[in-house]
């Protein structure tokens, strides 16, 4: 067997990785190795939010530097054991009427993903059903993207006027880097029918954006969000789905979208100050645990 390939047991499934030395963000010279130890080491907290939830891949083969895809249908050369749910996918840009998602619920299956090299992990905010079918959302997020020049510090400041009307409501907010330039709020929450995620985001949105229209954008409109933070409301869209907590990165750096306190949005006055690569995550994980554990708990009426 080449050097670079090796075969190893990961809890009762034996599975053969390859190109282990093939560098898949060059600037810090993070190996698909490294990758794979990357998402054995955090499978303990992450595997809680992919858990029954169908994945979204976004793979890159030759790295980041490289060609990309997203990935739905399950892999034909899945392995037998790796678990897979049919769901529903009307309008499907493919015109499939169905699409086979696999399932991350054990190591084994997260590792052989890294090993595909499916760098991010993307889920929507529902998980499936006993019966196989979508469940009710259980989860609502804001995704915060800034315009040019704004940044990642201007969204905490929106983020902490999203959370007071969160709390003025009875919710409660937990904030996370995307890893890439904005910040996400996810709130768990219970609901009686599909939309209602959606029309609460888009109200509380589009409320912000009249409140504060020199800092709030509810539109995608491009011209209008120069310097400002942009509410994106839409990520709560049942066909839509949003990058997993502790999900790698495909940018220079091998960035995670890193959950985040409070105290680290209130203080936050440059950039750099919400920049979390994969080498920084096992502490912050020794330190803080999994910051994302209560989005797993009682969720309150929406």
């Amino acid at each position: 067997m080449p050097e670079d390939q090796v075969s190893v047991v990961v809890g009762d499934r034996r599975l053969r990785l390859t190109n282990l030395g093939k560098v898949l963000y060059p600037e810090p010279g993070v190996s698909k190795r490294d990758v794979i130890d990357y998402y054995a080491r955090v499978a303990p907290v992450l595997l809680g939010h992919l858990r029954g939830r169908p994945v979204t891949l976004r793979r890159y083969p030759d790295g980041v530097d490289g060609q990309s895809f997203f990935e739905k249908n399950a892999s034909r050369s899945a392995p037998e054991w790796v678990p897979t749910v049919e769901i529903p996918t009307p309008g499907s840009s493919r015109g499939a009427e169905t699409t086979q998602f696999v399932l991350v619920d054990e190591v084994p299956t997260l590792v052989w993903l890294a090993n595909l090299a499916a760098l991010e992990l993307h889920v929507p905010q529902w998980r499936v059903t006993a019966g196989g079918g979508r469940d009710l959302p259980d989860l609502l997020v804001f995704d915060l993207d800034p315009g040019p020049p704004a940044t990642i510090v201007e969204c905490c400041r929106v983020a902490e006027l999203l959370r007071a009307e969160l709390e003025a409501d009875g919710l409660t907010a937990r904030p996370k880097t995307s890893g890439s330039k904005g910040l996400q709020l996810y709130v768990p929450v219970t609901v009686a029918e599909v939309e209602r995620t959606s029309r609460y985001a888009r109200e509380l949105a589009e409320r912000l954006a009249r409140r504060h229209p020199e800092a709030v954008v509810s539109t995608m409109t491009k011209a209008r969000r120069v310097g400002r933070v942009l509410i994106d409301w839409s990520q709560n869209n049942p066909a839509k789905t949003t990058v997993a907590p502790y999900s790698l990165r495909a940018r220079e750096q091998a960035t995670v979208s890193t959950p985040v306190t409070w105290d680290e949005v209130e203080t936050c006055t440059g950039p750099e100050d919400l920049v979390f690569t994969h080498d920084m995550i096992p502490d912050r994980l020794d330190q803080y645990g999994d910051l994302f554990e209560e989005l797993r708990g009682e969720h309150p009426r929406l």
